[in-house]
Formats: C-alpha cells, structure tokens, sequence
C-alpha cells in the first residue's frame, strides 16, 4: 500500500506541475488547428509526453521519495542482529530471485507493514516497519520479505510506470476536448482558448484522473496475487499463508460488531465504488489463491 501510495502521489504532483507549465509556457496552443478546431494528432501527441513524463519522473523518485516521507533508515552497516538478519535474509531471496541485492531500510510505524520500491530491479529498496517487527515471528517476517523481493523480481514497478503512463495520457487528451468543447459551446470562444478551457480542462483532468485510478488499482490487486505466489516460491507456502493470516488478525479484527467495524484498525471490509480504489485485494483473497495454488 506504502509503495503504491507514494507512487501514486508523486505521479499526479509532477502531472499537474507539467500541465500547468504547458499552459503558462503556451504549449497547450500548439494542439489547435488555424481554425480554431483542434489538432488531434499534435494534442495526443503533447498528451502522451504529459502523461508518460509524469509516470517516469515518479519511478525515477520513488526510492528517493520513499525514503524521505517515510524516514526510513537504511542499513548500510547491521547494528543488531535484527538488521543482521533481515540484511541476510533479503540478500538471499535476492540471489534465488535472480535480481540485484536491494537496499534494505526499517521504518517507524505501530503497524505492520512493508513495500519495496525502485526504478530497476538490480537497484530496488525494501523496507519493513518497526511494528511489523514487533509483530510478527521471524519466519512470518520472512515470508513478507520474499513477498516485496517478488515485486521486484517481478518489475511490478516498471509495469505499474507504464499503466500510469498509458491512463496519464487519455486523462490529458479527453480532459483538453471537454475544455475544449465547454469553452466553444458555453464560453462561445470561437479562437484560441479562452478561462473557461483551462479551468474547465484542469477539472476534467482531476476527475478523469480519479477514474483512471481505478484502472490503476485493478492492475496492483492483481501483482499482488502474483508477488504472493512468488513469496511462497521463495519463503515457503506455509509461510506466505501465516503472514498473511497474522496480518489479517492484526487489521481485520473480528471482534468488532458491524457497527463498530468502520472504527478498527483496517476501517472495516470496504465494498461497492470503493472497493475499485483498493490497491491490494481482500486478505481472504489472497489466502485462498494461495491455498489452491493460484495466482
């Protein structure tokens, strides 16, 4: 969810510093026609370096970023047998995954969680918080491990960079026809573009961006199926399932009636439009898919 999350933030942050520099530089006028109409070729065109620039920026920074919003320590020299171990262990999923030795950072949160992040798989980080230490035995610690060594193993990164790129590019390209379109037939604009294009099309591209997520998020429910099938190659079946069962425990409580459910931990079960906005599937998802050999 971390990885996911600052993905996600950083992309629209550089989309929208790209869009408005376009504007303020004039670009976005190089898509209209002498008449006044648009230039579909040149605005798809002007939409696809929008869009891919700012999935691609957000992959360059995503290890930087991480870093830096999370306060994440990464450990270049062991100081405990924890660091020790966890170091070793990554190092070892790494060698069997047939990938780079990624760096490995901890990071300060009551909750039990972890991601991995990088532009290229020789060259990845991977972190875990302190309360999924606390949390956890070690071999459930290991399982979640091989889980975030699979991301990489896997590109899921890479993968999502392109997906972000491609939804990036037609929320740009249908957000400037709507601007368009709005300023011509309400704005009666009939050269050039007008207030109503901008703040119509930059509307647009924020609600067509919400929609677009959703495209987004089905693909990342579906890597992790795949990232837990590779957990299970590298830590053990067995022990992909505990680690999930225990963080089904930790953020599922069972306890709690359903009224009460939207007040724990993982904000109860989420269904309807919500559930299309979820980066991960439900945990009992994933613990049958494992359970029957499924990914």
């Amino acid at each position: 969810m971390k990885r996911i999350g600052l993905f996600l933030l950083t992309n629209i942050a550089v989309l929208a510093v790209i869009s408005i520099s376009f504007k303020l530089l004039g670009l976005d006028q190089s898509s209209m026609q002498s008449g006044g109409g648009l230039d579909l070729s040149a605005l798809l065109l002007m939409s696809a370096i929008i869009g891919f620039a700012g999935s691609l920026v957000s992959l360059a920074m995503s290890k930087w970023t991480a870093i830096r919003m999370m306060g994440a320590h990464v450990i270049e020299t062991p100081a405990n047998q924890t660091e020790r171990w966890l170091v070793e262990t990554v190092r070892r999923q790494a060698e069997k995954a047939g990938i780079g030795m990624p760096d490995v950072a901890i990071f300060e949160a009551r909750e039990p969680n972890a991601f991995a992040t990088g532009a290229r798989r020789d060259s990845a980080l991977v972190a875990v918080s302190t309360g999924l230490l606390r949390n956890m035995t070690q071999d459930e610690v290991e399982a979640v491990l091989a889980h975030e060594v699979s991301h990489v193993a896997n590109g899921d990164m890479v993968t999502l960079t392109l997906i972000q790129g491609v939804v990036n590019t037609f929320v740009v390209f249908f957000s400037r026809i709507v601007g368009h379109f709005i300023d011509r037939a309400v704005f009666r604009n009939e050269e050039g573009h007008g207030p109503g294009f901008f703040i119509t099309s930059f509307v647009a591209q924020i609600l067509f961006g919400i929609l677009a997520s959703a495209i987004v998020m089905w693909f990342s429910r579906q890597r992790e199926f795949r990232a837990d099938a590779g957990g299970a190659a590298l830590a053990g079946r067995e022990k992909m399932i505990a680690a999930l069962e225990r963080l089904r425990a930790v953020h599922e409580p069972h306890d709690l009636p359903d009224q009460l459910a939207a007040f724990g931990i993982s904000g109860g079960r989420v269904g309807g439009l919500k559930a299309l906005f979820l980066s991960h599937p439900p945990l009992e998802a994933r613990i049958e898919a494992l359970r029957q050999g499924r990914e």
